[in-house]
């Protein structure tokens, strides 16, 4: 310990609280508790927040390891400087906490602070999102206080009790490896990721858990020698392996029917040039045209065949009202040529010796089919169940298929469902029992709860099973999905958020590049009134996630299937290869992206 008596360090300038309010920002309304006022007399500050505090959005802030803000007065008088404003107040920053002294370039990680009868020790520094730029009036602000080390920090309460504008800080202890908040940031955030620092890092007790996640993710992106790929301390967890954007001409070589409903295309390099091997999972993006006239269509489809440099097959659902599906079905022949992405996707199967379930429903068997397919190339030795449900034995491809593959791994067991069997279905043959995929059927099959979990099929059918999991005691690390189709907004406190489909914006038509959303199915030429790609998303309801939108946090980042790209602003970071940031790129050619 230190002797508080000869460490007086810094003093507090003022106690700011706020709570959640709603507010209207771009058409939305956003919760949050950003604006902060600075309080009169004393305030007792608690294990989540100081008394007459709150926070909008618990995810981004909050809870133990967040229940304080710090800014500096110093960074005051620079931002005043750099921004050519004079207008600021306490609490400007969202901070709960000013204070004279503590600089980010000398506080420590790990560090702890008496402030009158409270004690606070330091846990990570401040994640910047967009609401610091609407407090600020400054859309960049998230970027600048990152960019220009500067960002304050968070502190949990060791401690309860009383503090007041005037207080002395004195420190009481220092942080076990003396890495100051400044030198973690950048750590994260920006270019260079050392992995001596990592390493150093990761040994401070008291960083914050999600901080030491993101930090072992750049640590293991080390440890296999992709440290140019991107930053997978922040990017996305589910987006797979670097992909080249661009389409190849395949050849189709064969067209077969595995149920009423189903067909798959098998498609051979037109060139002759060897295909980069899928990982099992993965899909691929196809650029349709079904009419000269008519804009590309745009469809991921998952491939069903095992890991091959001489082929790809994928397998296609006819839906009634499918444009793509039907073009598929009814105007694709032998020998025709089709624009196809290279593979992508992080619907992987996990190199590692625990037992393995696939479970899929309807052509949600595509992907797992894959799988199947590389487990029976290698013979595996790990235990294999293959789950699937169907509705009738009219609508279950690869019934044969799935058997044959079985038979030649050891240890394999199947069990199919039909919801709605058929007058020649006959259980014990066809199928084994009438009903859905339930959890309840696990205990009875022996399956393990130490097995990895992947699952493909409907939306609703994966997140009641999804969860049922859960229940069952498999946690989430161990239960990969598959989805379809766009995925979900996430928009930090932004508030009723109602899904609506995919559409043009509103307004005339731009007559820029075009840019289409793959997974949506949506084409629409750019329009310089929009300053990003996300922008465009948003005005066309296409699901997107984000946070800081001035390229800091990459939750933003997304597959790039074709095309090119400018930066405006230049993220802090570039994306992995493959992948585009929205929040601050446009394109600069026809741009096809995966959402």
């Amino acid at each position: 310990m230190i002797d508080e008596q000869t460490r007086l360090i810094a003093r507090l300038l003022s106690v700011n609280v706020g709570l959640p309010r709603e507010l209207e920002w771009r058409g939305k309304t956003v919760r949050t508790a950003i604006h902060k006022e600075p309080v009169q007399g004393r305030r007792v500050v608690r294990r989540l927040n100081i008394d007459g505090d709150g926070q909008g959005d618990l995810a981004g802030h909050g809870g133990e390891q967040r229940a304080v803000l710090v800014y500096q007065i110093d960074s005051y008088h620079y931002w005043q400087q750099h921004l050519g404003r004079n207008d600021f107040s306490f609490g400007q920053f969202g901070e709960n906490l000013t204070v004279d002294g503590l600089p980010d370039s000398e506080v420590c990680i790990g560090d702890r602070y008496r402030i009158g009868a409270a004690l606070l020790e330091v846990t990570q520094p401040r994640v910047t999102c967009y609401r610091v730029g609407i407090r600020m009036d400054e859309p960049r602000m998230a970027s600048l206080l990152v960019e220009h080390g500067r960002p304050g920090f968070y502190c949990r309460v060791i401690e309860e009790g009383d503090i007041g504008a005037g207080d002395e800080i004195v420190q009481v202890a220092a942080g076990s490896e003396q890495m100051t908040v400044a030198t973690i940031n950048g750590l994260l955030y920006l270019p260079g990721h050392s992995r001596d620092q990592l390493e150093r890092a990761l040994r401070i007790s008291a960083l914050s858990a999600g901080w030491q996640t993101s930090f072992r993710a750049l640590l293991q992106q080390h440890a296999i020698g992709k440290t140019t790929t991107g930053n997978a301390g922040l990017g996305p967890t589910n987006s797979g392996p670097a992909s080249s954007p661009g389409f190849r001409s395949l050849r189709v070589s064969q067209i077969d029917r595995e149920s009423s409903s189903v067909i798959s295309i098998t498609l051979e390099p037109a060139d002759g040039v060897p295909l980069v091997s899928a990982l099992p999972g993965q899909f691929v993006v196809m650029r349709l045209r079904s009419a000269p006239s008519a804009p590309p269509l745009f469809r991921s489809y998952s491939l069903s065949c095992g890991p091959s440099t001489d082929f790809y097959r994928v397998s296609i659902k006819r839906e009634p009202y499918g444009a793509a599906s039907n073009y598929l079905f009814n105007k694709l022949t032998v020998g025709d040529v089709l624009d196809v992405s290279s593979p992508r996707g992080g619907f992987t199967l996990q190199s590692n010796d625990r037992p393995v379930v696939l479970i899929s429903a309807g052509i949600g068997a595509t992907p797992v089919l894959g799988m199947l397919h590389a487990l029976a190339k290698e013979v595996t030795q790990r235990q294999v169940w293959w789950l699937y449900a169907a509705r009738s034995g009219n609508e279950h491809p690869f019934s044969k298929e799935s058997r044959q593959l079985l038979q030649t791994i050891p240890s394999s067991r199947h069990y199919i469902f039909y919801s709605q069997p058929g007058p020649d279905d006959q259980a014990g043959v066809n199928f084994d029992t009438a009903g859905h995929i339930t959890v309840g059927i696990f205990d009875k099959l022996g399956i393990p709860h130490d097995a990895d979990f992947y699952i493909c099929g409907p939306q609703v059918f994966m997140k009641k099973l999804v969860a049922d999991i859960s229940n069952w005691g498999i946690p989430s690390n161990r239960a990969y999905t598959e989805i379809f189709g766009p995925g979900k907004s996430h928009m930090p406190g932004v508030v009723d958020a109602s899904a609506r489909p995919p559409h043009p914006p509103a307004g005339a038509p731009g007559q820029g590049p075009r840019v289409s959303f793959a997974r949506s199915g949506l084409s629409v030429c750019w329009s310089p009134s929009f300053s990003s790609l996300l922008e465009l998303a948003e005005a066309c309801d296409v699901p997107a996630s984000w946070s800081c939108r001035t390229g800091v946090c990459h939750q933003c980042e997304s597959g790039l299937i074709s095309g090119k790209e400018d930066y405006m602003p230049s993220p802090l970071e570039p994306p992995a290869a493959g992948n585009i940031l929205m929040c601050c790129s446009q394109p600069k050619e026809d741009i096809v992206v995966d959402l």
